[in-house]
């Protein structure tokens, strides 16, 4: 079985999910992720490479959590990774696309990576406020047509009234 169907299996299973065990488990995960992200961030053009197993050694995780890093990381990447089917001995490549990456984490609800300092350095308060509101509003629907009633729930999404949210 490949290590990111391992690592799935194990971290989005149930148990985990519904235990104090598996809360333990993100809690560290989020941690040592942070970590990481402080380490590329601090020279984004640089072009990390190595196997699976090198990259797990060389910032510190165990292999299962770098597994379930380059699975995140993916999609924010110039090339992605063959993540579906990697071993601890495949060969990747970390090559940040940094707008795409302050993005997704935007969408991803993680603040604590898109807060870093080290996107001070990376891209201006100005765009970053950009592909914050762009990336919200991705999610938003709009209908030129219809006007929204007071009462009716909020299009951007929230699940409150209009009146409770945007309509203030």
């Amino acid at each position: 079985m490949a290590l990111l169907q391992e690592w799935r299996d194990y971290a989005y299973s149930d148990e985990m999910q519904n235990s104090k065990e598996g809360q333990k488990l993100w809690e560290q995960y989020f941690l040592l992720e942070k970590g990481i992200y402080e380490k590329l961030l601090a020279d984004p053009s640089q072009v990390v490479e190595g196997t699976v197993e090198e990259l797990a050694s060389r910032y510190e995780v165990p292999l299962s959590m770098m597994v379930g890093f380059l699975d995140g990381i993916n999609d924010s990447l110039k090339e992605t990774n063959p993540i579906e089917t990697m071993e601890k001995d495949t060969p990747v490549r970390i090559e940040i696309d940094t707008e795409k990456l302050y993005y997704n984490m935007v969408e991803c609800k993680a603040d604590w990576l898109y807060t870093l300092p080290q996107w001070d350095d990376i891209l201006t308060e100005e765009r970053r406020k950009e592909l914050y509101k762009e990336q919200k509003n991705s999610g938003t629907i709009h209908n030129e047509n219809r006007k929204v009633g007071r009462n009716d729930p909020c299009p951007c999404g929230s699940g409150k009234k209009y009146k409770q949210c945007c309509g203030r």
